[in-house]
């Protein structure tokens, strides 16, 4: 299995991360695994849920974080500080495919695992092209 059995809760910053977290979590169901799924907002939102989460996150989760694909780590690592400030635990990321193989060292000194589907070489390409 990609993600490790602790894993209570997956999602990732809105849009790229959607289909992944809820498409995992769909798959997850069929196969006797609940994992709530949720969305980080790109900005917060000040009416009816409010606040950058959506979805059924909740405090003390230990965290998936995915994306489709990675390069610099960004989107990641911000869903990463959000789910923290929220008090759940990020303690694992996965992409669909890493183009730019920077991501694992961020995780490293974050002290999450990462483990990406594929990544650039995999697929025949140079990191960042």
């Amino acid at each position: 299995a990609l993600l490790p059995a602790d894993i209570t809760a997956i999602g990732g910053l809105t849009m790229g991360a959607d289909p992944v977290a809820f498409g995992i979590a769909a798959i997850a169901a069929t196969r006797g695994r609940s994992l709530r799924s949720f969305s980080v907002r790109k900005e917060t939102k000040d009416h009816g849920v409010t606040g950058r989460i959506a979805g059924a996150l909740q405090p003390g989760d230990k965290v998936a974080i995915v994306e489709d694909t990675v390069t610099r780590g960004t989107s990641i690592f911000e869903a990463v500080e959000v789910v923290r400030a929220f008090g759940a635990h990020p303690v694992f990321i996965t992409v669909i495919v890493d183009r730019g193989g920077t991501c694992a060292e961020l995780a490293r000194v974050a002290n999450i695992a990462y483990e990406p589907m594929l990544t650039a070489p995999e697929l025949g390409y140079d990191y960042n092209t």
